[in-house]
């Protein structure tokens, strides 16, 4: 569609469900976890993963969300040739500094439906309306619903389902209070 010119080259825009929707600006907070993010799952050795950053994620005909980071499958072409799909996706995260409702109410749905293993949402200060904190989402049922779901508070710390020998602090993702 940008081709077309229907759609700007640098709208923020992701499909979900055949729809196409407004991506919220990148607020300061949004941006510090973002990168925080990349820096700690990059720094993590042994982990057999590629970090994608704000890159998307082909999850059906009607879905191409764009999470703020994803682990993925390794491959020897980094997705040169086609977008990652659900099966490729180890853990997504999304930021929500702005965007919680719409986080939890529309892609969460989708992620489980296509059977994505493994979704985290970390919701900065800002939009958590109290100090922050990170809710883990597993088990994905074709109904939309994830069977394990967990909220971490600062000073608390998970491993991702993919990476039993890894933990990660929620206040290195979430930065100082």
């Amino acid at each position: 569609m940008a081709e077309a010119g229907i759609l700007d080259n640098d709208e923020r825009i992701e499909l979900l469900d055949g729809r196409i929707v407004t991506m919220s600006p990148i607020g300061s907070p949004h941006f510090a976890a973002v990168n925080r993010l990349n820096r700690l799952f990059g720094r993590v050795h042994g982990v057999p993963a590629l970090v994608s950053v704000q890159n998307p994620v082909r999850l059906n005909n009607d879905s191409e969300p764009e999470p703020d980071v994803a682990l993925l499958r390794p491959r020897d072409d980094f997705y040169a040739e086609r977008l990652p799909s659900a099966d490729d996706v180890l853990l997504l995260v999304e930021v929500a500094d702005t965007s919680l409702d719409s986080d939890r109410a529309d892609k969460l749905p989708l992620y489980a439906h296509c059977g994505v293993p493994e979704v985290w949402i970390a919701a900065v200060e800002g939009e958590a309306r109290e100090e922050g904190f990170l809710e883990t989402y597993r088990g994905p049922s074709p109904n939309g619903e994830y069977e394990d779901c967990r909220r971490h508070r600062r000073g608390d710390t998970l491993t991702p389902g993919a990476f039993p020998g890894t933990t990660v602090s929620v206040d290195d993702v979430l930065g100082a209070p």
